[in-house]
């Protein structure tokens, strides 16, 4: 019999006599690997059978097309623990979303069939979830004490996607694509409908919001060795993982991920601030800054100009540097330290105005010093302000870090809680 006359088998078959709650529910997800499916999956119980919890492997064959579900059914009446779905579309993210958000296993587990992975580190994968003490759990390959056995070739892109990842998305943790990761059922139903991808960034994806989200994730070194017969085509996974990296940037920016009600429900501290890591701080308030200061010249010479009825100077001066100031204020409090909602902005708001009344004494007394001189070339009047607006920069980053935004995270939970070995920077 084909594996196209198999009927899908419903989410919730189990093998015969299977128990119906346990405490891991271990997902291999596969594409066509008949032939090695059976051997993985008989190693795969051997080890769970010396785990001290109950235990569940659940085989997600994405529309295999050659014997996979054959192999796959076969096994499920042979062995209790084990189940199979079936999924009518491919995609490694789409059978993990499917299957964990309907597993009822306290600790939902996922790793490759071909096992690269030592099942030595499951144990103390899934132990830190179990216990209550971490959210998510990740395989290593690029932690200290991890062993990889791997061709140069993809020893480059890992190192240099979990680079971007880090770079461009403002992560912590240290390898993304592990295929070897453990999360609570309760933290999956939360954050899983947020992950838009289906495919393999559903990896990076969920790590990151998860982060984002102030959830704690646990890191594992591992011993991994490349299957030099993976069918993953590994150009066409790059250009979909920087798609990727670009379309959850945007949407973190714009805000449209309701990560705040994540946060709440789990009374952690939102990682939005950056973990108070001053080097981000500064990266994000310096793009703010330059986006004001570059704002700020424009404005002052179109109110100085035709368009502004040519005001004079220190008018012109104020009125630009206000409406900058108000822009500049709210940017820094949405994306550099990470404070949403209505709480506080106006007394946020009047703060900023106090530090703008600063750094307008400063730039007026700027402008007195140079007519002073006797110069009048707006050219040179952009110029000097634009220096003095540069050191208002300076201390306003000070002031909205020790004085606005300081009381904001004084009454938050603890940051974001990592395992010893957990986030690497």
């Amino acid at each position: 019999m084909s594996a196209e006359q198999w009927p899908a088998l419903p989410l919730g078959s189990l093998g015969a006599g299977a128990r119906t709650t346990v405490t891991l529910d271990v997902v291999v997800p596969v594409y066509n690997e008949e032939a090695g499916l059976a051997p993985s999956v008989g190693r795969l119980l051997d080890y769970l059978d010396a785990m001290p919890w109950s235990f569940r492997v659940t085989i997600a064959d994405n529309a295999s097309t050659d014997g996979t579900a054959v192999v796959a059914r076969r096994l499920a009446h042979t062995h209790e623990a084990v189940r199979v779905v079936h999924l009518a579309e491919k995609g490694r993210g789409r059978a993990l979303k499917r299957v964990w958000m309907e597993s009822d296993a306290e600790v939902l587990v996922y790793m490759d069939v071909d096992l690269s992975t030592d099942l030595n580190a499951l144990l103390p994968l899934v132990a830190p979830l179990v216990s209550g003490h971490s959210d998510l759990a990740i395989g290593s390959r690029l932690r200290a004490g991890s062993r990889v056995t791997r061709g140069p070739k993809r020893e480059v892109i890992s190192r240099g996607y979990n680079l971007l990842v880090r770079q461009a998305l403002r992560t912590r943790f240290s390898d993304a694509q592990c295929g070897f990761k453990a999360i609570r059922r309760d933290v999956a139903r939360e954050v899983l409908p947020l992950v838009e991808d289906d495919a393999w960034f559903f990896d990076t994806e969920l790590l990151v919001l998860a982060e984002r989200a102030g959830l704690r994730i646990h890191e594992v070194p591992v011993d991994w060795v490349d299957d030099p017969d993976s069918r993953v085509d590994i150009l066409r996974t790059a250009y979909d993982d920087v798609r990727g990296i670009l379309r959850l940037g945007g949407n973190l920016l714009a805000g449209r991920i309701p990560l705040a009600d994540v946060t709440e429900r789990f009374g952690r501290a939102s990682a939005d601030a950056h973990g108070g890591r001053v080097g981000m701080q500064l990266v994000v308030f310096a793009l703010v800054g330059v986006l004001s200061t570059v704002a700020y010249a424009g404005l002052y010479l179109l109110l100085r100009g035709p368009v502004g009825g040519s005001l004079g100077a220190q008018t012109a001066n104020l009125l630009a540097l206000l409406l900058t100031a108000v822009a500049n204020t709210a940017a820094n409090r949405r994306f550099t330290f990470g404070v949403r909602g209505r709480a506080g902005r106006l007394r946020h708001q009047l703060q900023g105005l106090v530090i703008f009344a600063v750094g307008l004494g400063l730039t007026s007394g700027s402008l007195w010093l140079l007519h002073a001189t006797g110069s009048t070339s707006h050219g040179v009047e952009v110029a000097v302000l634009t220096v003095a607006n540069l050191a208002v920069t300076v201390g306003r980053f000070v002031a909205l870090r020790a004085w606005v935004f300081v009381r904001a995270s004084a009454h938050r939970p603890p940051g974001p809680a990592t395992a010893p070995d957990s986030l690497a920077g």
